[in-house]
C-alpha cells in the first residue's frame, strides 16, 4: 500500500546519518575529506560545488547535526543583506545564550549573491561567529569573490551514478512511497534522472500519485510514459535512439557536414536532451576529432558551454550551435587522441623505468650529491631553444613517436617543426 503522507519525499528520504547519505563516497567514504572533518569535530566554512541534486543541502544540514549546531538557511535566489543581518543575530543570540550553541549558515546557489552581498559574510566566518556553507552548481572560482573563497575549502559534489538511483528507488519501495516497478520502466526512469536525485525523487512522487488514483499495483513502461507524457515520449534517453542520435551528430562533426550536424543537434535538444550534457560532448569532439589541427576549436566548445551556463535556455542554446558548425568545418585530427591512447597501452604493459638522472630534481644538498639532475641541459641556453641530441625518454626506450601529426590546419606546421628538430636531434648523434 502506498503512503498518502503529506511531507515530500524527498524529505522522507532526506538521510538522517552519514551513513544513509548515497553517492559522494570520493568525500563521504572512511578517510575522505568531508568524513574526516565531520569526526573532527571542529567545522570549517566550505563550498559543495555539484550539479543539481547530488546532496548538497543534505550534507549541510547533516554537518549541523554533527557538531550540534544551529542550521540557518538562506537562499540567494529570494534572499539579500536583510536575511545576512537576520542569520548575524540568530547567530549572536545562539551564541551568547544560555546553550552557547555553534551556528551554521547555509547559503544555497551562493554565486545568485553580488559581491557586496558576498563581503556581507566575511567578517563574521573571520570571527567564528559562524560556519559559512554555500552550495552552487557554478565554478566558485569564477562566481565567488576571492575573499570568501579563501576562507571556504571547496569540495566537488559529482552526479549520482545509475547504482546510486537505484538505491534511491529502492529506498523509496521499503517506506511503500512508490509502487513496485517494472524493471524496463526503472531503466528508463534512471536515464531521465540524470544523476539528479531531486529529479528522481520528484518523479517518483508523480507517479505514485497517478498510480493511486489509478489504483495501480505496479508500474509499468507504457503506463510511465503516458504518465508523464511528450518529454519521455518523444526522445528515449535511455534507449538506443538516445545513443543513435549522439552517435549521428558526431559522426556528422566528424565527417566535416555543418547540415547534418546542426540538424542532429537541434533532434536531440527538440527531443529533450540536456544542453549541458551536449556541451560535454561538443568539448569532448573538439579534443577528439579536432585537436591540434585546431586548438582553437576546444577553446570555443568551452565558451560556448559558459555562455550556455550564464544564459540557460533558449539563448544559451544558439552558442552551442555556433560550435556545432564550427567544429564541423575545422580541419581535423586526432593524431593526440591515438598517441594518447598509444601511450596508455604503452605504459600498462611496460614497467616502472626510472627517471633519468639528469632530469631528476635536486632542491637539497644530499641529491645534488647524488648527481640528481647532473648535465641537464637548459633548453633556453641552447641554440635556438632546443637542446639537440638531449634524451628525455626512460633508459632503453627508443624515440616512440606515439604523436604522429596529420597534414591538416595546423598539424601541418607542427609536422614540418617535428621534423626539423628531429633531424637536429640526429645530427647530434640522438
Amino acid at each position: 500500500m502506498v503512503t498518502t503522507s503529506h511531507q515530500p519525499l524527498a524529505e522522507r528520504l532526506r538521510p538522517k546519518t552519514l551513513g544513509e547519505v548515497i553517492g559522494q563516497q570520493h568525500l563521504l567514504g572512511p578517510g575522505m575529506p568531508l568524513r574526516i572533518a565531520f569526526e573532527s569535530g571542529q567545522p570549517h566554512s566550505c563550498i559543495l560545488w555539484g550539479p543539481p541534486g547530488t546532496g548538497k543541502t543534505t550534507i549541510a544540514r547533516l554537518m549541523a547535526d554533527a557538531f550540534d549546531a544551529q542550521f540557518l538557511s538562506i537562499s540567494a535566489v529570494l534572499g539579500g543583506v536583510k536575511d545576512i543581518r537576520e542569520a548575524v543575530e540568530k547567530a549572536t543570540a545562539a551564541r551568547d545564550g544560555l546553550e552557547q550553541r555553534r551556528t551554521i549558515v547555509f547559503v544555497d546557489e551562493v554565486h545568485r549573491f553580488n559581491k557586496s552581498q558576498q563581503d556581507a559574510f566575511l567578517p563574521h566566518v573571520e570571527s567564528g561567529l559562524f560556519t559559512f556553507i554555500g552550495a552552487t552548481t557554478e565554478n566558485p572560482s569564477f562566481e565567488v569573490n576571492s575573499a570568501l573563497l579563501s576562507r571556504a575549502a571547496v569540495y566537488v559534489l559529482k552526479s549520482l551514478t545509475e547504482d546510486d538511483l537505484r538505491q534511491i528507488i529502492q529506498r523509496a519501495q521499503n517506506i511503500q512511497a512508490v509502487p513496485a516497478i517494472e524493471s524496463k520502466a526503472e531503466d528508463r526512469l534512471v536515464a531521465y534522472a540524470d544523476g539528479d536525485a531531486r529529479r528522481l525523487l520528484n518523479t517518483l512522487e508523480t507517479l505514485a500519485v497517478a498510480a493511486s488514483a489509478e489504483k495501480r499495483a505496479d508500474i509499468g513502461d507504457e503506463w510511465l510514459l503516458r504518465v508523464l507524457g511528450e518529454r519521455m515520449r518523444r526522445y528515449d534517453k535511455g534507449g538506443e535512439q538516445f545513443y543513435d542520435t549522439i552517435s549521428a551528430l558526431h559522426k556528422s562533426v566528424r565527417g566535416s557536414d555543418p547540415d547534418a550536424s546542426l540538424y542532429w543537434f537541434v533532434r536531440m535538444l527538440d527531443g529533450g536532451a540536456d544542453p549541458r550534457y551536449m556541451a560535454r560532448r561538443l568539448v569532448r569532439m573538439a579534443s577528439e576529432d579536432i585537436g591540434l589541427a585546431d586548438p582553437r576549436a576546444l577553446r570555443l566548445a568551452l565558451d560556448a558551454a559558459e555562455v550556455y551556463e550564464r544564459l540557460g535556455s533558449p539563448e544559451g542554446e544558439l552558442a552551442l550551435a555556433e560550435c556545432v558548425v564550427y567544429l564541423a568545418i575545422a580541419p581535423k585530427s586526432n593524431a593526440v587522441y591515438q598517441a594518447y591512447n598509444e601511450v596508455r597501452a604503452f605504459v600498462k604493459q611496460d614497467g616502472t623505468r626510472p627517471v633519468p638522472m639528469h632530469l631528476r630534481n635536486a632542491p637539497t644538498r644530499l641529491m645534488k650529491q647524488l648527481d640528481y639532475g647532473k648535465g641537464y641541459r637548459y633548453a633556453h641556453d641552447e641554440e635556438g631553444g632546443f637542446a639537440a641530441g638531449e634524451r628525455y625518454m626512460p633508459e632503453g626506450i627508443d624515440p616512440p613517436h606515439f604523436y604522429r601529426p596529420v597534414e591538416r590546419g595546423l598539424e601541418i606546421r607542427i609536422a614540418e617543426k617535428l621534423r626539423e628538430l628531429r633531424k637536429r636531434n640526429e645530427e647530434a648523434g640522438l
